[in-house]
């Protein structure tokens, strides 16, 4: 599992914007930035869509003065899905990244097998990344929104 001081791992991941799809190299969205990343279990899912996303949508400019390059939220959903949710929830200022696969949760070591519900999933986590070094990480136990909520990740900064 990725721990805080560890490098973030090589991979890709996918963004619809504007009806474009753009494959990123996490090397490339990572390197020489401070960036926030945080996970959550599904698109459109109760937590996630009444707390998770919508307070770093509420405190973007909050992040950006604190000198944040990107804020993305990741999950284990494809592209079409994630820009559709960000959409909906005016997520113009988060970059609604997919991990369609699993395969970059997977090697974070941050992956959940969930069964029927939806099979592998993120677990629910924000960190914060400088140069591609994780320097903050928040990991919430199962069935809980404590530790990743965006006011936890700003007082971080």
């Amino acid at each position: 599992m990725i721990k805080q001081k560890s490098l973030m791992p090589v991979g890709e991941l996918q963004q619809l914007k504007n009806g474009e799809m753009t494959t990123h190299k996490t090397a490339e969205l990572f390197a020489d930035k401070k960036v926030v990343l945080f996970a959550v279990p599904g698109a459109f899912t109760p937590t996630c869509s009444a707390a998770h996303l919508p307070g770093y949508v509420v405190l973007a400019d909050e992040f950006k003065a604190k000198g944040v390059d990107a804020i993305i939220c990741l999950s284990v959903n494809d592209a079409f899905v994630m820009n559709a949710w960000g959409e909906s929830q005016n997520a113009e200022n988060i970059m609604m990244l997919a991990d369609g696969d699993g395969s970059y949760t997977k090697a974070l070591g941050l992956s959940m097998d969930t069964a029927s519900f939806g099979g592998v999933r993120s677990q629910r986590y924000a960190m914060i990344i400088e140069n591609g070094v994780v320097s903050s990480l928040h990991i919430e136990e199962p069935k809980s929104f404590e530790v990743s909520k965006a006011e936890v990740i700003l007082a971080q900064l």
